[in-house]
């Protein structure tokens, strides 16, 4: 029996992450889920004959899941086995023209140098200071707490200051692209990556050029059995160690005593002591719901919520090879298809709207001779509109768009739908407003505005998760967990 208790809220990629570093630390360790399954937005679905992915559609940076078996001392391909991908995705255009991203960053510019209007010197020279941009920041943006201050005294930190001009911190992502391409299809393909963190191209910092660095020299990846995979091995991990996990239990609030984060009460009344409490639920209704007596930090619940997203898992009842194991970007200007789903207030107000598909006909995923789509495209979190009516808009628009350029009648192929948009996710997953990346990244001040991985007013209370730092995704979210389990740490040992 381990003499020290913690308590995790939410079973989220971030929670299973610190589950299992704070077991290897020595806690006993109880995860408490709302919903009967883990995985939190990473989760699935199975619906006649098929089965769909619903969180990321894009498995990067696999080093940091290798890490918590590492950790574990456990054997990793006991539990998780992927592949890397020779090709990252499609591009598939209004005007015909189609561009294949391939992983090799050399195999791409050259591609790029065929298609677009760009020499592949040009390319590989972005890539160039993408990868320099990562190297001089991720110890300090993504490895460590903004918020303390012995983060700010190391070496890393110094010389990214030093070299703060090179960071395009004070332009915008679609600003730098602009600056570097002259092709217009080329530009809004590098503004993409803005939806890696849910903003706006023509908003987030130019910082954020340094994202396609994480696919072409880290690459991209694909699990064996599919995205969920990534949960159920983590969560296999967790059991196996001996982490315990309660599953369709609510936590009504989190017990604080003369500002010391004590334990948990559940729903049915049930008190649950812990020497320290990580919230793994989104950081706006863990104020409001769990902490509702405490003061909230109003500045940081007010920020602006990144995008959320519309998602359409369709059945499909044919094989299209070009789209098989790849994301597939169906990239245009959609302002006079999609403009009705924006306002002008909208903060993450982007004219551009990709149409992101994942395709799979991997046994376990569809019927013989069939596939599953994941359908996606960027919208804003829910504040109330008239979502019935923005689905139906955007299901019409989406199917003529894809059977213009696939040259199919595509609505007569789907035989299964299921809908996902941002009140669902919302209730699901009580991420608030249904956003995919908690606040949003659309200023330059964005990393230091959110809420930190730990409470500034109560004593051994925590966070982890998308929308705290380091932010949302897979590796930021697995990255919160190890910052969280070395705060605590560090705060036990003094």
């Amino acid at each position: 029996m381990k003499s020290k208790k913690a308590i995790v809220i939410g079973s989220g990629i971030a929670g299973l992450a610190t589950a299992i570093r704070l077991h290897n630390q020595g806690f006993g360790v109880h995860v408490f889920e709302a919903n009967a399954y883990p995985g939190g937005k990473l989760s699935e679905i199975y619906t006649k004959g098929y089965r769909f992915d619903c969180g990321p559609s894009l498995f990067t940076m696999p080093q940091f899941v290798e890490e918590l078996f590492v950790d574990s001392k456990k054997k990793i391909s006991d539990y998780f086995k992927y592949k890397r991908k020779d090709i990252v995705c499609n591009y598939f255009y209004e005007d015909g023209t189609r561009f294949t991203a391939f992983a090799d960053e050399a195999k791409f510019a050259e591609t790029a140098s065929q298609v677009f209007d760009v020499s592949a010197k040009e390319v590989t020279s972005y890539f160039d200071r993408s990868k320099h941009k990562y190297d001089l920041t991720a110890s300090l943006f993504l490895e460590k707490s903004l918020h303390k201050l012995s983060t700010y005294l190391s070496k890393d930190t110094v010389k990214a200051i030093a070299r703060i001009g090179m960071l395009d911190i004070n332009s915008t992502l679609h600003k730098v692209n602009t600056k570097q391409y002259k092709d217009p299809r080329l530009i809004q393909l590098f503004d993409r990556f803005a939806t890696y963190n849910g903003s706006s191209p023509y908003q987030t910092p130019g910082i954020m050029s340094m994202i396609p660095h994480l696919e072409q020299y880290y690459g991209t990846f694909f699990p064996e059995g599919g995205m969920y995979n990534i949960t159920k091995s983590l969560y296999q991990l967790a059991l196996d160690l001996g982490v315990t996990f309660t599953f369709e239990t609510k936590v009504r609030q989190i017990i604080v005593k003369n500002k010391i984060a004590k334990g948990i009460m559940l729903d049915n009344d049930e008190v649950i002591d812990a020497d320290v409490v990580v919230s793994n639920m989104d950081i706006v209704p863990t104020y409001k719901t769990l902490l509702r007596d405490q003061e909230a930090p109003q500045k940081t619940l007010k920020q602006p919520r990144s995008s959320s997203a519309l998602i359409f898992y369709w059945g499909v009842k044919h094989k299209f090879p070009e789209l098989d194991l790849h994301n597939i970007f169906f990239s245009q200007d959609y302002k006079k298809e999609f403009d009705f789903i924006f306002s002008k207030k909208d903060v993450t107000n982007d004219p551009t709207v990709y149409i992101n598909i994942t395709s799979k006909n991997e046994t376990n995923d569809a019927p013989e001779n069939c596939e599953n789509w994941f359908v996606m495209i960027n919208v804003p979190g829910n504040q109330g509109q008239d979502w019935d009516t923005i689905i139906e808009t955007s299901r019409t628009n989406i199917l003529q768009k894809l059977s213009r350029i696939l040259g199919v009648e595509l609505k007569d192929l789907i035989e299964v739908e299921e809908i996902l948009d941002p009140r669902t996710i919302e209730s699901k997953t009580q991420s608030y407003q249904g956003s995919l990346y908690g606040s949003s990244s659309n200023n330059k001040y964005a990393a230091f505005l959110r809420h930190p991985n730990f409470s500034r007013k109560i004593k051994n209370l925590y966070f982890c998760g998308g929308s705290v730092h380091p932010g949302g995704g897979i590796p930021l979210c697995l990255l919160s967990g190890k910052i969280v389990s070395d705060l605590i740490k560090n705060d036990k040992k003094r």
